[in-house]
C-alpha cells in the first residue's frame, strides 16, 4: 500500500520549484511506449538512448546485456538513470517474454524487410521497440518474435543511421504522436505519486537515516 505520509513528509524537504518540476514533467511521462536495447556494445550509445528517453517522456527502458555486459555509462547518462526506469536482462528472450506479459506488442526496427515506416506508425497499441546492435541489428529471435517492422525513412545514399540517432528519432516521433493521439497514454494516479515518491528519495541526501527518524526507528 503507497504511503503517502511519507511522500508528504519528504517533499518538505524540498523546495516548492523542485516538486513543481516533478509534476510538469511526470505529466508528459509515459508508459505506452517501452524502449528495449538488445547487446548494444558502446557505452555511449545505451547512455544516449537513456538520455533520450528522458528528453522525450518515456518512462521505462529495457537493457539486454547477453553479450557484453553493462552498457549504461553515468558520464554520458548525465543523470538520467535517476529519472527513467532501467531494467537489465541476460537473454532476449526474458525481456520479450516481460514486456508481452504487460501488454506490449514487440517492434522491431530495422531498415531492411517490409517495414512500416516511422511516418506511417501509430502506437495506438502499448508498443515495445526494439534496437539492435550498431553494426548486425537485431537478433534473429527478436524478428522472428516481432509483431510489427518499423524503419525510418531515407532519401540519401546510406541506409542507416547511429543506433543512438535512430533511437532518438524514433524516440522523440512517437512519443510526439501519442501525445496527440486519443490513447491513454498517461501514468496512472498511483504511478505518479509512486514516481513522486522515488524521485524525492532520490534527491534527498542521507534518505535513509531521514526515513528512519520518520519511522521512530
Amino acid at each position: 500500500m503507497f504511503d503517502n505520509d511519507l511522500l508528504i513528509y519528504l517533499e518538505t524537504y524540498l523546495t516548492e520549484e523542485r516538486k513543481q518540476r516533478f509534476l510538469d514533467v511526470l505529466q508528459q511521462r509515459t508508459r505506452h511506449i517501452a524502449i528495449a536495447v538488445e547487446d548494444v556494445y558502446q557505452l555511449h550509445n545505451t547512455s544516449a538512448i537513456l538520455r533520450s528517453c528522458d528528453a522525450f517522456g518515456v518512462q521505462d527502458l529495457h537493457v539486454v546485456e547477453n553479450r557484453f555486459g553493462k552498457r549504461l555509462d553515468k558520464n554520458i547518462a548525465m543523470g538520467a538513470e535517476q529519472w527513467v526506469d532501467v531494467y537489465r536482462y541476460k537473454n532476449v528472450a526474458d525481456s520479450i517474454s516481460k514486456l508481452s506479459d504487460d501488454g506490449y506488442q514487440i517492434i522491431a526496427t530495422t531498415p531492411h524487410n517490409d517495414s512500416t515506416l516511422l511516418s506511417d506508425f501509430l502506437p495506438l497499441e502499448k508498443s515495445a521497440i526494439f534496437f539492435g546492435t550498431e553494426r548486425k541489428g537485431l537478433s534473429d529471435e527478436v524478428m522472428q518474435q516481432a509483431d510489427g517492422f518499423l524503419k525510418i525513412p531515407m532519401v540519401g545514399f546510406s541506409e542507416s543511421l547511429n543506433v543512438s540517432v535512430s533511437a532518438a528519432i524514433i524516440i522523440q516521433q512517437l512519443a510526439q504522436k501519442v501525445r496527440d493521439s486519443h490513447v491513454d497514454w498517461q501514468l496512472s494516479d498511483i504511478e505518479v505519486l509512486e514516481k513522486r515518491l522515488d524521485w524525492t528519495k532520490k534527491s534527498i541526501k542521507d534518505v535513509d537515516g531521514i526515513i528512519k527518524r520518520y519511522l521512530g526507528e
